[in-house]
């Protein structure tokens, strides 16, 4: 198991839970190193004192804020006592339905433990949260920064989710979006309908893999080995000739769909989530 990421208590009402907080996501990307090329070692970075050029160790290295010209230096006491309270503590300030939350608003998974005497209280959230429908809404302060957070349900367990505040999105007036009035004819409306219709199926996130990372890993083998790697060739989509607009072009598309869809085998559905047989691939590629 992965170190925790920050150690303290859920407090929603006069109830409070001890918690350990880890990071739920891990990429699937793989690591790079910058290397010279001349001699192909690898390239580091150096913390630097802008004016005597001479590299500053760790330790030596505090935190400042320029103000009126001049530097305010802060320690790690100072950022403490600044939200003494929301340093140790995620408070719930009250419970939403999920669904009037925005998925732009949502940023980063956290696995939530319970502290070894707090199985009851944790579990006692989790029950009454799935039985009412509601998510958590709060705030805490990690790594010197307040958060705002969202506490959720995942299978058994609480997870908080990391959210952006109002004024961290960008506003849509500054991008060239087609207004709600747009005009779009019932009949291409009707047709898209049809189509999104066709394409339905049962979310099956185990049906997609990142197959750029596997390729280029597969690249990297073959060319350790001095072998030619053959790059995978896209499938060609074409429209017959005589589609031109747009109401022809979802035609042609629904003609398409029902047709893979009939070729298509049969699939057992599987639920959402990180499958044992995706930790197997991750591990193995890391």
């Amino acid at each position: 198991m992965t170190r925790s990421l920050w150690t303290g208590t859920i407090a929603f009402g006069l109830v409070n839970i001890s918690v350990k907080l880890f990071s739920a996501i891990q990429e699937s990307s793989l690591d790079f190193d910058m290397l010279d090329e001349h001699d192909k070692q690898r390239i580091r970075y150096k913390r630097v004192n802008e004016k005597t050029d001479k590299e500053v160790k760790w330790e030596k290295i505090v935190k400042g804020y320029k103000l009126n010209d001049h530097y305010v230096i802060l320690d790690q006491k100072d950022f403490e006592s600044a939200a003494a309270e929301k340093s140790k503590q995620i408070n719930i300030t009250s419970f939403v339905k999920e669904a009037e939350i925005d998925t732009i608003f949502y940023e980063t998974f956290y696995y939530l433990e319970p502290g070894k005497t707090d199985s009851k209280p944790y579990a006692l959230l989790r029950d009454a949260m799935i039985k009412t429908k509601m998510v958590g809404l709060g705030s805490f302060v990690m790594r010197n920064k307040e958060v705002l957070c969202v506490i959720k349900v995942f299978r058994n367990a609480l997870i908080l989710c990391k959210i952006h505040f109002e004024q961290e999105i960008r506003p849509l007036e500054d991008y060239n979006i087609p207004s709600e009035n747009y005009k779009v004819s019932p009949a291409e409306i009707k047709m898209a309908s049809s189509l999104i219709d066709a394409m339905k199926a049962d979310f099956d996130i185990s049906a997609f893999k990142d197959e750029y990372t596997e390729n280029l890993l597969d690249l990297i083998k073959k060319k350790a080995k001095g072998k030619k790697y053959e790059a995978p060739k896209a499938a060609a989509k074409k429209l017959p000739g005589d589609v031109t607009s747009l109401l022809d072009q979802l035609k042609a598309s629904l003609a398409g769909s029902s047709t893979s869809k009939k070729a298509a085998p049969k699939k057992k559905t599987v639920k959402a989530g990180v499958t044992k047989s995706a930790v197997k691939r991750r591990r193995k590629t890391a």
